[in-house]
């Protein structure tokens, strides 16, 4: 058995698409997932399975769509190994995330798109936002005093935005160390 953390996009968003987290570690526990446990109530699960990824993505965006009432256009799940969070969160930029006080700091997943073409539909502004490219994700920071004249919406009007899925800083850390526990 493999430990996973899913990240599901869309979902208790701006009160659309509700998805009680209770009810969806019932169904992936009835789907065969063992040591199910979810984190606040954004789509973020963490499962044990053997089976492969790209399964588990299927099986679990079908069961969304299929147990609650959401638009199946935003829908869509990541599947991360430890190692690949792992990943994320030490290769991270330097000092990224360090300073909560004063940043605002996002890890964006990826999904299905390159993170060349993702880049694209970032337009930081100077002194606000800043961005760098990760393997399968980017890394958005933005000063929180002026996070209001920040362009990261600017991404999220983006075609693209529908292949992402956003996870703050402390969330991300957070579920490294809920899939570290044994």
């Amino acid at each position: 058995m493999t430990r996973f953390a899913i990240l599901a996009r869309g979902l208790n968003v701006g009160g659309k698409n509700k998805v009680p987290m209770s009810e969806l570690r019932t169904i992936l526990q009835d789907m065969g997932y063992t040591s199910v446990s979810t984190y606040i109530a954004s789509g973020n699960v963490i499962v044990e399975s053997a089976e492969h990824p790209a399964q588990i993505t299927t099986r679990i965006q079908t069961a969304l769509i299929d147990n609650f009432e959401i638009d199946d256009e935003i829908i869509k799940v990541l599947v991360l190994s430890c190692e690949q969070l792992q990943s994320v969160v030490e290769n991270k930029p330097e000092h990224f995330g360090d300073d909560p006080d004063k940043y605002h700091s996002d890890a964006i997943f990826l999904m299905g798109v390159d993170v060349a073409d993702a880049m694209e539909v970032f337009s930081p502004r100077v002194g606000v936002d800043q961005v760098w490219p990760g393997d399968g994700v980017i890394y958005s920071q933005r000063l929180s005093a002026q996070r209001t004249k920040s362009r990261l919406n600017k991404a999220m009007s983006s075609p693209l935005y529908k292949s992402m899925t956003i996870r703050s800083w402390s969330t991300t850390t957070k579920l490294l160390e809920m899939m570290n526990k044994s």
